[in-house]
């Protein structure tokens, strides 16, 4: 799972804010309630954009190590949509995932996609965590690990194998060498502690919380360790906690395969715009030689079988990206045309706006907070048996964590983050999430007692509130009206039928709901 949005604004600086701390092993599944010790609130300056005018921005110190607040500190950014209505809800904090996502345009977006009376009760409050964007320090172990073009994924040979862990070895290294103070106090549970600084420097008993995948397991530790200081919590496309990180990113390697599939099939349905055929298996075959002969030539000297993937994996996320990875696909394969493939292989860099930083922080995290084998060989068998079954995406992620199992700094263990002390959150969870498999929302409803569980059935995309569904956004403004949340009697408390699947790019149904577009701009790729 992953990150990502670019920086947005500078920030202000502002005196020490309120500080919490926990005892050290709190990251297990028995934490106990922190101690809390008191400061002043941040200054907010004016950083609108023309997207987002009203947004604010400030800075917040907190320390390194909330066990020893009297020792470095570091700066969290922070963004604001500040509330207008007379009736005040307090603030709404809200995070897009990564872990490594900065959340300070997430602000602004979430604001202006709420219908206006809802926001207009809310201070909308964005961050960056720690070493996230604006963020001071902002991590960047490696700059250029992903330059292309890259060893090919899949380690056919000992070679390509060798080659791929040198690069995992070689970033935990350089990761180890620049941050040594840092990395110990990268992780999960201390982003969790400056929330709590958050909410402290704003003057609030209570908070809101609004978090997409990697965030909705941030809201979850959030609400385990300060459940009395929880208003709302709403929980969008949802992380397993049974299976953080290893084994989830081994579910996320079937679940992709699964939304290759479909959107192969998507193309053979549409055979007479890319002209690719109509049978689901001959049109995925030609997908696979395409890959083939970018190993061999990369097109243009840029993308190559490695970025190829990284190409079409964002599709698992989105199925508003279908329309323009068929156009590349078609053109590669029936003109030898490689501009197409190059233009959506440059988008998903610009997607991906935080680069080196928030894969320096989405490892940081993912290594920290739980054990990773640090034996290879389990490594190559695990990944190795997924690949006979669902080969798109498998090795790709692999290397992507693989730094872990080098990583410099001991590991925690994951916070169980069953909670029966919280008022009802809401959860939403596609079927056919790829990035959150739908089990993940199943075990955290059965986890929070009181939660209700809102299913898009059918909906494959990942953060599917505020992205054009009504039915979904209905609950979720009823929610943050007034509290209620639906109730069935059953093990899903309401269902939503997915929006249908975007038309090609030729037709007037092409265009996808542009706060889908600007949404999964702001959540990026892998969580």
């Amino acid at each position: 799972m992953k990150k990502r949005a670019a920086a947005l604004c500078g920030a202000a600086a502002v005196v020490a804010g309120m500080i919490t701390t926990i005892p050290a092993d709190a990251s297990t599944g028995s934490a106990t309630a922190p101690r809390t010790t008191q400061t002043a609130k941040p200054t907010w300056k004016k950083c609108g954009t023309s997207a987002y005018p009203t947004l604010q921005c400030a800075s917040l110190k907190v320390p390194l190590d909330h066990s020893h607040p009297g020792g470095p500190q570091i700066t969290l950014a922070l963004s604001r949509v500040p509330h207008t209505a007379k009736t005040y809800q307090g603030p709404l904090l809200v995070n897009p995932g990564g872990p490594g996502g900065s959340g300070l345009k997430l602000a602004g977006f979430v604001a202006s996609s709420l219908p206006k009376e809802v926001a207009a009760q809310y201070d909308v409050i964005g961050f960056d965590p720690r070493g996230v964007g604006a963020s001071k320090p902002a991590l960047d172990c490696e700059p250029g690990h992903f330059n292309a073009v890259r060893p090919d994924t899949v380690p056919s040979t000992p070679a390509k194998e060798k080659a791929n862990l040198d690069r995992a070895r070689a970033f935990a290294e350089a990761c180890g060498k620049k941050y040594a103070s840092v990395l110990p106090y990268i992780d999960t549970v201390s982003a969790v502690q400056d929330m709590d600084s958050i909410r402290s420097s704003l003057g609030a008993e209570k908070i809101n919380y609004f978090g997409y995948s990697y965030g909705t397991y941030l809201g979850a530790v959030y609400a385990k360790l300060y459940p009395n200081r929880v208003r709302r919590l709403v929980l969008d496309s949802i992380v397993d906690p049974n299976g953080v990180w290893y084994d989830d990113n081994i579910g996320q390697d079937y679940a992709f395969n699964d939304r290759h599939l479909a959107f192969l099939a998507w193309v053979a349905k549409h055979n007479a715009t890319y002209k690719l055929g109509t049978d689901p298996a001959k049109v995925e075959t030609k997908w696979y030689a395409m890959r083939a002969a970018l190993a061999k030539e990369p097109a243009q000297k840029k993308v190559g079988a490695s970025e190829l993937e990284d190409t079409y994996i964002p599709g698992g996320y989105y199925n508003g990206y279908w329309p323009s990875l068929a156009e590349a696909f078609a053109a590669y394969v029936n003109d030898k045309n490689t501009d197409p493939l190059v233009e959506a292989y440059d988008n998903v860099a610009a997607v991906d706006a935080s680069g080196d930083n928030g894969y320096s922080v989405y490892t940081a995290v993912q290594c920290r907070d739980t054990s990773w084998p640090r034996d290879w060989n389990q490594w190559r068998e695990d990944n190795w048996a997924v690949y006979d079954k669902a080969p798109l995406m498998v090795w790709n992620n692999a290397w992507y964590n693989a730094p872990c199992a080098f990583w410099p700094t001991h590991s925690l263990q994951p916070v169980d983050i069953a909670n029966a002390a919280l008022p009802p959150a809401l959860l939403f969870q596609a079927t056919n999430d790829a990035a959150t498999p739908y089990e993940g929302g199943v075990t955290v409803h059965h986890q929070l007692r009181g939660s209700s569980l809102v299913v898009e059935q059918g909906g494959g995309n990942h953060g599917i509130t505020l992205s054009g569904n009504t039915c979904l956004d209905k609950y979720l403004a009823a929610y943050l009206t007034d509290g209620k949340v639906p109730r069935s009697g059953g093990e899903i408390d309401a269902v939503c039928t997915t929006l249908p699947d975007p038309e090609p790019l030729s037709t007037k149904a092409a265009s996808t709901s542009s706060r889908g577009s600007a949404l999964h701009g702001l959540l990026g790729f892998r969580g």
